[in-house]
């Protein structure tokens, strides 16, 4: 089923983020935190898409098993990044062949270790690339892209970082799913501004509980996100009174009053970052008012 029509139809929903294990051996274990997690009814998951191959190979087969023996419906990523117009020819027919019919298109990180990675020698350089060529290609694919509350750390403006995502909305996006963030004043000024730019589709947030301090910075570091300063003092107090098991709790319910800010404010739903666990998302999930 096509998640854009999944989201107008039933909102608001949860939905879930995972990416696939690297090692076979670990898959076991990766599944039983699916069936956890399927408690929540989550309308979708995403299953990511490692740059340069890291776990592209796993990606298809993962979501393949999440829609048929989980009952979950798959959103699969799809990264500009090592691609060719063979290579994506050959992953979305095999797509198109499994009965997965939603994919979220990314330009995506460079491959590890090539800090001085140029995009411009790719062919494809930008996720808006990626998404006109499978709308072209594989109309029967709807096609989701990123969106950015806190701009992209490589966009020059706020401005250029808006046009960039309207893009991928007139290039046929047909929703979008964000970065993580903490402010929800963000969110909803930047769905503003996209709507009066004409980008007419869900915009659906993503939020991360907040599980340990180390954890959080080293995953915001990766991001570019930002902690507001009154959540961050209260993460650092109650890391120095009470280790990792008070940083979850404070962490946890933060996450739930974000979440159901969000719903309760207009947003189509929450998009719930797993990071392969199910105790945190179980915890928001069963605690959230949709």
């Amino acid at each position: 089923m096509h998640v854009c029509d999944l989201i107008e139809k039933h909102s608001p929903f949860i939905s879930l983020e995972f990416f696939p294990p690297k090692e076979r051996d670990a898959w076991p274990g990766f599944f039983e935190v699916v069936e956890k997690l399927k408690v929540l009814g989550p309308l979708f998951a995403s299953v990511t898409y490692g740059a340069g191959g890291g776990t592209q190979d796993n990606t298809l087969e993962i979501a393949t098993r999440m829609r048929r023996d989980h009952g979950i419906e798959p959103i699969v990523h799809l990264t500009s990044v090592g691609a060719s117009a063979d290579r994506l020819d050959a992953f979305l027919a095999s797509l198109t062949e499994a009965g997965i019919e939603n994919v979220l298109a990314l330009r995506g990180d460079p491959p590890r270790g090539q800090e001085d990675f140029d995009f411009s020698t790719q062919e494809f350089r930008y996720a808006t690339d990626v998404i006109e060529f499978i709308c072209r290609r594989y109309p029967n694919i709807c096609v989701g892209g990123a969106a950015y509350p806190e701009p992209h750390p490589e966009s020059p403006s706020i401005q250029s970082d808006l046009d960039m995502v309207n893009l991928k909305v007139a290039k046929g996006a047909r929703f979008l799913v964000t970065q993580l963030f903490f402010d929800n004043r963000l969110y909803f000024d930047y769905v503003t501004r996209l709507r009066a730019m004409g980008a007419d589709v869900p915009v659906v947030p993503g939020v991360l509980p907040i599980m340990s301090l180390r954890s959080a910075k080293f995953i915001l570091g990766l991001c570019g996100a930002a902690i507001p300063g009154k959540f961050l003092s209260a993460l650092e107090k109650a890391n120095e009174e009470g280790g990792d098991e008070a940083v979850y709790a404070l962490g946890i319910d933060y996450a739930i009053r974000q979440a159901q800010q969000l719903i309760d404010g207009g947003a189509p739903g929450v998009h719930l970052y797993t990071l392969n666990r199910a105790e945190a998302c179980l915890e928001i999930g069963k605690n959230l008012k949709i």
